[in-house]
């Protein structure tokens, strides 16, 4: 889903959550950084006031690192985590037509080994910018949400992966088995690009594959269903899963 403007998303941000008051500590910074001799640029936001907080990824959708996922950077900062939005795409590379989205994700969909460089990569900027957490975790919107997956199916050590209405199709020859920590997957019911089916599936090749796993599905929500200024944004839905991800990290990583 394509998204607009900062002041929209904003706006529904204000209305659909609540700043705590350390708001005002809240710092974020765009982080320049390369993979195989590439420039790529993420966001890292934390709250100056908390000490050793937990770090949390996150992981664009498929229009790139935006305002949208700065704003939910600084969101999991006012919540006490370190968080950094990683760059998939490359410093520049932000399609703004759906026809860029699809031929940006479909590059890294066809080359999943890429995908996971440009994870790995990010997580070593992540933890070199929070050299203080002890735990870490990833979430990831849409895309992203793939990308989470892909990157627990890779065994990356982290201590939770936590995917939004993530496309779920598992690429040929890959499985769940070295997977190494809890997954959270938050979906909803009448998503097409990830219909109910291709969950029970998903589900059933992680308890095949021994995952600790949970999956929360929110009735009536559609693909997308926590982009703030989307046609299938779902308020409820939004409130929920974000709800389901804080109750995630408090056991995960506090």
């Amino acid at each position: 889903m394509m998204k607009t403007s900062l002041a929209v998303l904003a706006a529904a941000a204000g209305i659909v959550f609540s700043t705590p008051p350390a708001r005002a500590e809240i710092k974020g910074e765009a982080v320049a950084y390369k993979v195989a001799g590439r420039d790529y640029e993420g966001y890292f936001a934390a709250n100056t006031r908390v000490e050793n907080a937990p770090l949390v990824l996150l992981v664009h959708d498929w229009d790139g690192l935006d305002d949208y996922e700065r704003r939910r950077a600084e969101m999991l900062a006012e919540r006490g985590f370190s968080a950094f939005a990683v760059d998939l795409y490359g410093k520049g590379v932000r399609p703004t037509t759906t026809d860029e989205a699809k031929t940006e994700s479909g590059k890294l969909y066809k080359d999943r080994d890429a995908m996971r460089v440009r994870l790995f990569a990010g997580l070593d900027e992540a933890k070199a910018m929070a050299k203080a957490a002890t735990k870490t975790a990833i979430i990831g919107y849409c895309f992203g949400g793939s990308a989470v997956l892909e990157f627990a199916r890779a065994g990356a050590p982290l201590d939770g992966f936590v995917s939004f209405h993530g496309g779920l199709q598992v690429p040929e020859g890959e499985d769940f088995k070295s997977v190494k920590a809890p997954v959270l997957v938050l979906q909803g019911s009448e998503d097409p690009v990830s219909p109910i089916g291709l969950v029970a599936e998903v589900a059933q090749a992680m308890s095949r594959d021994g995952v600790a796993y949970d999956m929360q599905i929110y009735g009536g929500a559609r693909h997308a269903f926590t982009v703030w200024d989307g046609g299938d944004y779902d308020a409820k839905a939004d409130r929920l899963s974000w709800d389901a991800m804080l109750a995630f990290f408090d056991e995960r990583l506090r």
